[in-house]
């Protein structure tokens, strides 16, 4: 009788099994009924939920608007159309089939037991003008295996998200206009603080994260007034707004959109508003004037960020950050010159005048080895390194959370590959920019077209498991992993990550001071 009364729990277990599977999970959202699909037993997934208006016809250019509610089931078993974009990074593959301005879409992987679950809201890199949250370095079902939710989003790009004129901004309640594309990054975050509990997460415990663009971004949400309250920590890989000089204004976005319109033929807003989108994005493509991303609107931003920053009044959280310990090459600094002691210090000399020789003691190249290493370094200094650096410096200042800084020097193997002599392309010196990111999700089985080593899975462990602990907590440590101390100025400690992560001494810090005083 025992032996029957098992396997017939057995059997009952297998058909709940089997049901579930036969069985899409639903999750009720503030707008309706969404039904996703299971990567395996243990993770839920919700693909396209559109967390606002299609931004299309006299919703171009104006702050998103709330999601109209639907009746029915919404299928939600696919990535919704990327952003409009122009074909620019060949790292870039997308599980979304097309791309469209009806981009405003964000995916959630969810365990499918658990309540009040940290949440991990990701903003995806690609210089704000490509990318979108399908990619599968980008994918959350690792995390959702460690009892955290994932939410990738996308947001308006390029002229489409960063476009001012004196006309919208008269048009705006806010009278304001641009950063439409942050605008869309707090109208996703104001989605999950509606709707995250649903899914079994806390709106809560939210941490925000983003990778170059991305990481931009974040550093925007910390300081804009309409983000506040709504994350309590917040990650940046590869790069801040922090670091420059100014952000322009409302005024001056203006000018340039206007030129911009003028350009297309454009004579009002009305007419700009009925060109066609792939009009726009190509000629966006051909003009050679800056574009203007980032301005101080008067509504997302109000002030200059740095002050914001340096003044203390932003986004009061823990701090995780760091970069990769190559994120460009020489060609970054020196074209197509070679990396030669004579070309290094010539355009050393060209770029810092009276100050190269201070420059060439931080960055010295007395022999083409050196020439090579300090092209590369400076040039990643003066990309993101050191931007990101002056986000830890001030927030370690003005906080009162911890900051904990990285560096990730894992090379992946495509990467790795041994130089052609014959071709003469020097090694790499480090690991490229962007090049943790299937690490950190702990993607590495998402990525089939690179033969993973054991060091590589050493090394995700290692990132994957400092992030989860820190959305978790706020705090990077935990068991199984090396101590992790916080970001001081006066003794830096960086967490090196590779396949066997330890700390060290900021060896850099001299050169992230002088880049600093020459702000």
């Amino acid at each position: 009788m025992r032996t029957l009364l098992i396997l017939l729990v057995g059997l009952n277990l297998t058909v709940a099994a089997a049901d579930q599977s036969l069985q899409p999970p639903q999750v009720k959202t503030s707008n309706g009924l969404v039904q996703g699909y299971f990567d395996g037993v243990d993770v839920r997934v919700f693909a396209g939920i559109p967390y606002a208006q299609p931004p299309v016809g006299t919703l171009r250019w104006r702050e998103p608007q709330p999601m109209t509610h639907w009746d029915g089931v919404r299928l939600a078993d696919h990535f919704g159309a990327r952003p409009m974009q122009p074909t620019l990074w060949k790292d870039m593959i997308f599980r979304s089939t097309h791309m469209s301005e009806d981009c405003l879409y964000l995916n959630v992987w969810a365990p499918t037991t658990g309540t009040n679950l940290p949440v991990f809201v990701y903003f995806h890199g690609g210089g704000l003008v490509a990318g979108d949250g399908s990619e599968p370095r980008y994918d959350g079902s690792a995390f959702a295996r460690q009892g955290i939710i994932v939410v990738t989003i996308n947001y308006r790009l390029g002229i489409f998200g960063f476009f001012a004129c004196q006309e919208l901004t008269r048009e705006s309640p806010h009278h304001a206009s641009g950063n439409y594309g942050y605008l869309d990054q707090n109208a996703a975050l104001r989605w999950v603080r509606a709707n995250i509990s649903a899914f079994g997460g806390d709106p809560g415990k939210v941490t925000i994260g983003g990778q170059s663009a991305g990481a931009f971004s974040v550093s925007l949400q910390m300081v804009s007034p309409l983000s506040r309250g709504l994350f309590r920590g917040a990650i940046a890989e590869s790069g801040s707004h922090l670091g420059q000089k100014s952000t322009p204004t409302l005024a001056e976005g203006e000018r340039a959109g206007t030129q911009f319109a003028a350009s297309l033929g454009a004579s009002n807003l009305k007419e700009s508003r009925q060109l066609p989108a792939s009009r726009l994005l190509e000629a966006r493509r051909q003009d050679k004037r800056p574009a203007t991303n980032t301005i101080i609107d008067g509504y997302f931003l109000t002030a200059e960020p740095q002050e914001t920053f340096f003044t203390g009044r932003q986004a009061d959280v823990p701090l995780l950050a760091g970069w990769t310990s190559a994120e460009v090459d020489y060609h970054s600094l020196l074209g197509e010159a070679e990396p030669t002691p004579e070309n290094f210090r010539a355009k050393v000399r060209e770029l810092y005048g009276k100050q190269a020789d201070r420059v060439l003691e931080l960055y010295p190249a007395s022999n083409a080895t050196e020439a090579l290493r300090s092209a590369t370094d400076l040039a990643s200094d003066r990309f993101l390194a050191y931007r990101t650096w002056k986000l830890m410096d001030e927030m370690w200042k003005s906080s009162g959370h911890p900051v904990y800084r990285y560096l990730w020097a894992q090379i992946p193997p495509r990467e790795n590959d041994a130089p052609n002599p014959a071709a003469n392309i020097p090694p790499p010196q480090g690991a490229a920019h962007s090049s943790e990111l299937p690490y950190v999700f702990g993607a590495l089985d998402r990525i089939t077209d690179i033969q993973w080593t054991p060091a590589d899975h050493h090394a995700s462990e290692a990132i994957h498991g400092f992030f989860a602990n820190f959305i978790r907590t706020g705090d990077p440590n935990g068991e199984g992993l090396p101590q992790w101390p916080w970001f001081q100025a006066s003794k830096p400690k960086v967490m090196l990550i590779d396949a066997r992560p330890r700390t060290i001494l900021e060896p850099n810090l001299r050169r992230y001071q002088f880049l600093d005083d020459q702000q």
